[in-house]
């Protein structure tokens, strides 16, 4: 992936140092930034969401370096998300809001390093979210159904 993974990591770890609930925060931000994308909560409290948000995070900062794993589990979690209503289009929407939760956290000592560092580390996380999500799409009978029409 190219990533910067020691920037990444010391960057987390400032953060969560600073505040250990930044899920709480970047759910502040994505529902204020973004409200139409609330109604795609309502599965889960905000409490459990955090939690498996955080959960997440901290995986992927543990294995940034473990590739296969990368991919397996964040195609796997695309394809959670198609049923949850998640759309391409909203995948900026989440690195904006948690890049800006850290950011506000981290205050001063945020970088355009940091920046950078997080907006390519997202980057690569939505890609690999959304080839999960097309595959599984494209596995779908119904998925599959317009284009065998198209053709005959």
């Amino acid at each position: 992936m190219g990533l910067n993974v020691g920037l990444l990591r010391e960057s987390f770890e400032l953060v969560i140092g600073r505040e250990p609930n930044l899920t709480h925060r970047f759910y502040g931000v994505l529902f204020s930034r973004y409200p139409q994308v609330k109604p795609l909560f309502g599965r889960n409290s905000r409490e459990h969401q955090e939690k498996m948000l955080t959960e997440a995070l901290v995986a992927v900062i543990d294995r940034l370096e473990d590739a296969p794993w990368l991919e397996e589990k964040l195609m796997a979690m695309g394809a959670k998300h198609v049923d949850y209503g998640v759309t391409d289009a909203m995948y900026p929407w989440v690195a904006d809001a948690l890049i800006s939760a850290m950011a506000e956290v981290a205050a001063g000592d945020w970088t355009p390093e940091h920046q950078e560092a997080w907006s390519d580390a997202l980057g690569a996380i939505a890609s690999l979210m959304q080839r999960g999500a097309r595959a599984y799409c494209a596995g779908r009978p119904e998925a599959q159904a317009p284009a065998a029409q198209a053709g005959g």
